[in-house]
């Protein structure tokens, strides 16, 4: 008998006993999580396969759901964060027991610090062996609680599909973030008559998450606005992550304010909108008499709050309560729906802002705006710099040239990531990607799959250091294998150059490339040994027809491209110089 004809006997028999289980009204706990999954509007899980877990795929196939399995599952919790970044509705994450749930400990742990909506499902060895030992049993939800919004394991087939659904529930409970569930395997293989299962229904327990807070904060913020002359506002993840975006964009242009953004915020406006900025935050938090921060927290990205002026009034929006006025005390606070609120404070203050207000804003936001242009000037010449080895800052604006209209740009690395903050601008809302709080390299294989499935009309281009591409490439076979090809851009410079600037800073250079120095590489290599394109630059005028022949390689061929710049080794971020990240 044929491979073929053994497998379509296989399927026949699957088939046939899995009609016959559904035609005596039983169900299995796998297909109860499927089931759930599909409630929530999980469409896709990113997995990679184990013995405790098996019948998860089971029922996903008859719920239409996809499985993409990756080749490590650092790599499918990524995946899930990205997706959910991306698509806005819950990401999932299904791994087995022991090595698989540690191995997602990382892309968990980012989506956590990142305020990410993603489910992990974790396998565990059958209640029957608990405490005897049983192949790949840890303490799963012990070790996932810190990094998760819930932790719980499943006790009962019964109750599988509603313990998916409280799952699902708390990771959009305030600021987003991820659950865990433990299902052991004789709960997930255990069949029960379907009317003994809970199942809840789609949105029949789902309550309003678009709150204002106190009405009267709404007036009171409306109010400083309309008095001030210097306002500045920072937009957050939350606003993009929380469907907030345009919202954010109606406000700034109602009042006139001058706007900053980080995380997937960036790209929200376009450049030449008179309300962006984003090269004088600094600058504008030192010198404006009102600060609105909204949905990012007062973490070491923005020095702890210590870098905004005492003297501003300073006001926070954020979806936990918990986070509004963490690190630094303000004017006023409101927890609740960025959106929400931000429409709100608009309808309030309409029409309110006199004529002297708004010349005054004009005034501040022209004087922003030369500083913007000085700032710019002077980084021109790093920016179109001819020097050789190249200027990682060369490379960074090359990328930002190349970029389309609805091209998804993903970072992964450390320095490199910083330096390309200065130069890449997101034509659109959430078409920026990066490693977030944690700081988590290995991140952008994830994402730029799941970027590409989310959004298959959409170009993905990931700028990886060289040590990032390391630790997650392999699985850049994984997105070719489900139609979801991206360019894969590596600045090289055989060093993990963040720590080893800081090393060298310390230490002097004898020993300043302990511990971070790699090896010389050609990972155009890595694109070919996996079907697709690949090419070395080492010319800074190459950069840009190197990255057109990558494009069109993928779109011919539908395969990733890999393309390999080598960076001077010797120039670094200012950031890093100052060692800002530590501070």
């Amino acid at each position: 008998m044929s491979r073929e004809t053994k497998s379509n006997t296989s399927k026949t028999a699957h088939d046939t006993l899995a009609k016959k289980s559904r035609d005596e009204g039983v169900i299995s706990g796998g297909h109860l999580v499927a089931k759930a999954l599909k409630t929530e509007g999980v469409d896709t899980i990113f997995t990679l396969c184990g013995g405790h877990i098996i019948d998860i795929y089971d029922g996903c196939i008859d719920e239409g759901i996809r499985i993409v399995d990756v080749r490590h599952e650092q790599t499918a919790a990524h995946a899930a964060d990205g997706y959910a970044r991306q698509t806005g509705k819950l990401g999932c994450v299904v791994t087995t027991a022991g090595p698989g749930c540690t191995n997602a400990v990382t892309g968990v742990a980012t989506a956590f610090r990142s305020e990410s909506p993603i489910l992990h499902i974790g396998g565990q060895s059958s209640l029957t062996q608990h405490k005897q030992g049983s192949l790949q049993d840890l303490p799963h939800v012990d070790m996932m609680a810190p990094i998760t919004k819930f932790a719980s394991g499943v006790f009962s087939t019964e109750r599988v599909a509603d313990m998916v659904s409280m799952a699902a529930r708390e990771c959009f409970n305030g600021a987003y973030g991820p659950s865990y569930l433990e299902i052991p395997r004789d709960i997930l293989d255990a069949e029960i008559p379907v009317e003994k299962a809970v199942i809840p229904k789609a949105g029949s327990y789902r309550s309003s998450t678009k709150s204002i807070g106190d009405p009267a904060d709404i007036e009171r913020l409306a109010d400083i606005l309309v008095a001030s002359e210097r306002p500045a506002v920072l937009f957050g993840q939350q606003v993009w992550a929380s469907g907030s975006h345009t919202s954010a964009i109606e406000f700034i242009r109602s009042l006139d304010i001058p706007a900053y953004m980080n995380g997937a915020s960036r790209g929200m406006l376009p450049e030449t909108d008179p309300h962006h900025f984003d090269r004088t935050r600094s600058d504008a938090f030192k010198e404006a008499d009102v600060i609105l921060i909204v949905g990012t927290p007062f973490d070491f990205r923005m020095g702890y709050g210590r870098r905004i002026s005492n003297a501003a009034t300073l006001v926070q929006i954020d979806q936990s309560y918990a986070t509004v006025g963490k690190n630094r005390d303000i004017s006023l606070g409101l927890a609740g729906d960025p959106g929400a609120i931000l429409k709100a404070v608009e309808q309030a203050a309409s029409g309110r802002i006199d004529k002297g207000a708004q010349k005054q804003r004009q005034a501040w936001m022209a004087r922003l705006r030369e500083i913007e242009k000085a700032k710019l000037e002077k980084l021109l010449p790093m920016f179109q710099s001819e020097q050789n080895p190249i200027h990682p800052y060369r490379l960074a604006y090359e990328v930002n040239e190349f970029l389309n209209e609805d091209t998804i740009y993903i970072g992964d690395g450390g320095d490199i990531v910083t330096i390309s903050a200065q130069a890449v601008r997101p034509r659109g809302p959430g078409q920026w990607m990066d490693p977030g709080a944690l700081g988590s390299l290995g991140v952008g294989t994830g994402f730029s799959m799941a970027a590409k499935l989310a959004n298959p009309q959409k170009e993905v281009v990931c700028l990886y250091g060289d040590g990032s591409f390391g630790m997650t490439a392999f699985d850049m076979e994984t997105a070719q294998r489900f139609g979801a090809p991206y360019l894969a851009i590596v600045g090289n410079n055989s060093a993990m150059n963040q720590i080893r600037y800081g090393q060298i800073a310390k230490y002097g250079e004898q020993r300043g490339g302990v511990g971070n120095k790699l090896g010389d590489l050609d990972f155009s290599l890595f694109g070919k040994m996996i079907g697709g394109y690949g090419e070395e630059v080492r010319e800074a005028s190459e950069i840009r027809p190197a990255l057109e022949r990558a494009r069109d390689a993928i779109a011919k061929t539908g395969k990733c491209a890999v393309v390999n710049v080598w960076v001077d080794p010797n120039e670094y971020a200012p950031g890093t110089k100052a060692q800002t990240m530590y501070k």
